[in-house]
């Protein structure tokens, strides 16, 4: 959905905003390249632009709004020299580069579960400007411990997204992408989780570019932002997907939504937290780039949008986050083979006698590997239950696997989408 141009003095103003931010960053953060990407231009038949956020300091957009948000709340009070935020991942290296670089200190807030990878990389950026404090399981947890700290030691509490200082430095990715650009810009894809980027990007485009339509990115987990506009409100999701971290949400930023809420729920486009998986390994085997889900997201998009919609068409996706722990690797990979259909599994109730299981193997073909044999138990004498992973080099060999199961008469039940099931025993 296309937008008018915005005329308002607020928006003016805004935009002032992002334009100081941006020059801000010049002096301390490279500019990202926009990148045509031949790979995936010849796929779609069109002109595909990668944004690298992913090539910042710290690999993600995160740090435009944590410096921006430094940098004025210093100008506007030199004494405050404390600051505090909740993150379990590119929000608190943004933060802590921003902590080095004005010399003040940071407490960071951590849940338990955080990769000991990010929090090394977080004491890293920040050195010895930051306090690192690992509190509660979950994100909301660490946040209304944060947000107590500030409360106590007045401390200033940098949020991740839901502030107009945060807003506005991840909008100058929007100011780059025009200036960097030889040609109208026809579509911008854009990552959604809390709303920053989103907001401002879109505020940029709407003032500078109105002709470009925009497409907003969710993962089917946690699709805050499509339910809010269905709604017409600020929803909180009950439950949320936290695969894609750097975009799972449960309740997006009320002053992002009230930047969003002109958009409709047509223009948001939810993808499979599996089918990201396919499209990361992909980016890694291909192109040799390194993506964190929240960073595939607008890729794998691509291939869920009609043709006829890209074709011949300028399109920019912004690749927001390169943070990859690489111990997640096999789980990526594992995802993206059955979103590909080429890996499955089963249970199969099978005789035990000599030869049933000469007989199971019989039935794969030359392109056919176990990927996984298991004995989960042995319901009655004759009869055992067993758990199966194949791996196939094309989707449509399962077809013939299952046909060949009927065949032999054993029981069979594919647990491949079973979530629930195959979360216990896979």
């Amino acid at each position: 959905m296309e937008k008018e141009p915005k005329t308002t003095e607020q928006s003016s103003a805004f935009l002032k905003g992002v334009e100081l931010a941006a020059k801000a960053h010049e002096k301390v953060i490279a500019k990202t390249p926009l990148q045509r990407n031949a790979f995936l231009s010849n796929r779609y038949d069109a002109n595909i632009y990668l944004k690298r956020e992913d090539l910042t300091p710290v690999r993600s957009y995160k740090i435009r709004g944590a410096f921006n948000f430094f940098r004025k709340a210093i100008l506007s009070d030199e004494k405050q020299q404390q600051f505090v935020c909740a993150s379990a991942g590119n929000h608190a290296q943004g933060f802590a580069f921003a902590c080095q670089h004005f010399g003040v200190k940071g407490v960071i807030f951590m849940p338990v579960t955080t990769p000991q990878q990010k929090i090394a990389k977080t004491r890293v950026f920040g050195g010895e400007n930051v306090e690192i404090k690992i509190f509660g399981d979950f994100f909301d947890q660490c946040n209304k411990e944060a947000m107590r700290f500030a409360e106590e030691t007045g401390a200033s509490l940098v949020p991740p997204f839901d502030h107009v200082d945060i807003i506005e430095g991840q909008a100058s990715v929007g100011l780059e992408i025009l200036a960097d650009i030889d040609k109208p810009v026809d579509m911008l894809i854009l990552p959604v989780g809390g709303g920053g980027l989103a907001a401002g990007v879109s505020r940029v485009m709407a003032e500078l570019s109105p002709h470009t339509e925009l497409k907003f990115i969710q993962p089917a987990g946690a699709p805050g932002f499509k339910e809010s506009l269905l709604k017409g409100e600020r929803v909180t999701l009950s439950r949320v997907n936290s695969f894609v971290d750097g975009a799972a949400v449960g309740q997006m930023g009320a002053l992002n939504f009230e930047m969003l809420k002109g958009y409709s729920a047509d223009d948001v486009l939810l993808v499979s937290e599996d089918h990201v998986c396919e499209t990361i390994i992909e980016m890694l085997n291909v192109e040799g780039i390194v993506l964190e889900p929240a960073g595939a997201l607008e890729i794998d998009a691509l291939r869920w949008m009609p043709a006829e919609e890209l074709r011949g068409k300028t399109i920019v996706c912004i690749a927001s986050g390169g943070n990859f722990d690489f111990e997640r690797l096999p789980e990526v990979k594992e995802r993206a083979l059955k979103a590909a259909g080429l890996k499955k599994y089963y249970l199969i109730r099978m005789p035990q006698r000599p030869g049933a299981l000469r007989e199971l193997l019989d039935i794969l073909g030359p392109d056919d590997d176990i990927a996984r044999f298991e004995y989960l138990k042995k319901s009655a004498r004759n009869f055992g239950t067993i758990l199966v992973g194949i791996e196939s080099k094309t989707a449509s060999n399962f077809d013939l696997i299952q046909l060949e199961l009927e065949k032999t008469g054993y029981q069979f039940e594919d647990i491949t989408n079973d979530e629930v099931l195959a979360s216990f025993i896979v």
